[in-house]
C-alpha cells in the first residue's frame, strides 16, 4: 500500500502563495488517482482537487477553481497543490489522498484509500 507524506505548509500572509507537496512511497504511485482535501477546525473535510493517474485530467471544487492547481510527477512519486491568492479562510490542515485510478473524478473522501498525516496552512490577515 502507498504511504503519503505532505509538506510545504506554514504561516503566510493573505494574498501570498504556497506549494504543497505530497511524497509517496511503497505501492505503485502512478496507478492511483490523487486528491487534495482540507479540514478546518470544527468543519467537515472538504474536497479541493483530484488528478488522474496520468495527470491529463484534473477536477476542482468550485470554491477553489482558478486559485488552486493540482499537478503530479510520477517520476518523482509526488503530487502538488499550488495555492495562490491565499485567504484567511484557507486556513486548515491539508491532506493528500490516493484512490483507485477509475475514481479520479470523485469528490468523496471515503473513496480514497490512503491518506497522509496532513500539513497545516495558516493564513494571517
Amino acid at each position: 500500500q502507498v504511504q503519503l507524506v505532505e509538506s510545504g505548509g506554514g504561516l503566510v500572509q493573505a494574498g501570498g502563495s504556497l506549494r504543497l507537496s505530497c511524497a509517496a512511497s511503497r505501492g505503485t504511485f502512478s496507478s492511483y488517482a490523487m486528491g487534495w482535501f482540507r479540514q478546518a477546525p470544527g468543519k467537515e473535510r472538504e474536497f479541493l482537487a483530484t488528478i488522474s493517474w496520468s495527470g491529463d485530467r484534473t477536477y476542482y471544487a468550485d470554491s477553489v477553481k482558478g486559485r488552486f492547481t493540482i499537478s503530479r510527477d510520477n517520476g518523482k512519486n509526488a503530487v502538488y497543490l499550488q495555492i495562490n491568492s491565499l485567504k484567511v479562510q484557507d486556513t486548515a490542515v491539508y491532506y493528500c489522498a490516493a484512490g483507485p485510478s477509475w475514481k479520479c473524478d470523485t469528490r468523496r473522501s471515503d473513496e480514497f484509500n490512503f491518506w497522509g498525516q496532513g500539513t497545516q496552512v495558516s493564513v494571517s490577515s
